[in-house]
């Protein structure tokens, strides 16, 4: 028996995301794993580029959930332990590290993107699209911020993006139980074993402005706890960080 939800694949599509969004809007409700060898006009957060090569990963999970908005943004932690997971798969342990709130990186250059995005169902509960895209064997060039692949890291080959799917999505499915059964201390535990920046001096770009400070960790609910020069605490909910040391 499959140990997580069953996956749809596709030769092409243009974003798995957009996928998932027409078919929760169209009423189905999945759970399902949506995933496709090339995407035309796949999207990262804050509506950047993402592209998806052969040979690397774009997957998207529909699934339905009964939680509020600001609980079910959790879903963003559990994607980034999953693909964390996969990449101690992929590179051994230790070797990939989250940044917040769910950017995977291989010695501080992005590895993994991670989108989720949501609407509202016809009796109040909401929909979700978990996306997550792996650059497996090829790291796109022309990005904001410095890329790798796996395969960078690698004696051999990258696992195909079946494979690696398949790793993912079980890893999702145990540690969406773990905050199922017990709540986002789980969550944040295991996100905080692996991040990397907390301690250092962060900047924080937010929708209307920049503050900066000390990175302290995460709160009960996933916002990154900064300490701003003057004492003050700010939660960061949303916005871009950057670490000096990255």
């Amino acid at each position: 028996m499959a140990s997580h939800p069953p996956i749809e694949a596709y030769d092409e599509l243009d974003s798995t995301n957009a996928e998932a969004r027409r078919r929760a809007e169209a009423g189905q409700v999945g759970p399902v794993w949506i995933t496709a060898a090339v995407q035309t006009a796949g999207r990262g957060r804050r509506g950047r580029n993402w592209s998806t090569q052969r040979g690397n990963l774009a997957a998207t999970l529909l699934t339905l959930t009964d939680r509020a908005p600001a609980e079910a943004a959790q879903f963003s932690f559990v994607a980034a332990l999953a693909a964390c997971d996969l990449a101690d798969t992929c590179l051994g342990p230790g070797l990939a590290r989250l940044k917040w709130p769910n950017d995977v990186l291989v010695h501080g250059r992005k590895a993994v993107g991670i989108l989720v995005e949501s609407g509202t169902r016809a009796d109040g509960g909401l929909w979700l699209a978990v996306g997550i895209g792996v650059n497996l064997a090829y790291a796109p060039q022309d990005v904001e911020r410095p890329a790798c692949a796996f395969a960078d890291h690698m004696a051999g080959p990258p696992p195909t993006p079946e494979d690696a799917l398949d790793v993912l999505a079980a890893s999702f499915n145990r540690w969406r139980s773990a905050w199922a059964t017990d709540g986002f201390a789980p969550i944040a535990a295991g996100w905080t074993a692996r991040a990397t920046g907390l301690g250092q001096r962060c900047e924080a770009r937010l929708p209307n402005r920049t503050v900066s400070g000390i990175a302290e960790g995460l709160d009960s609910d996933g916002a990154l706890r900064l300490r701003l020069d003057d004492g003050a605490l700010e939660r960061i909910t949303a916005g871009d960080v950057f670490f000096r040391s990255l």
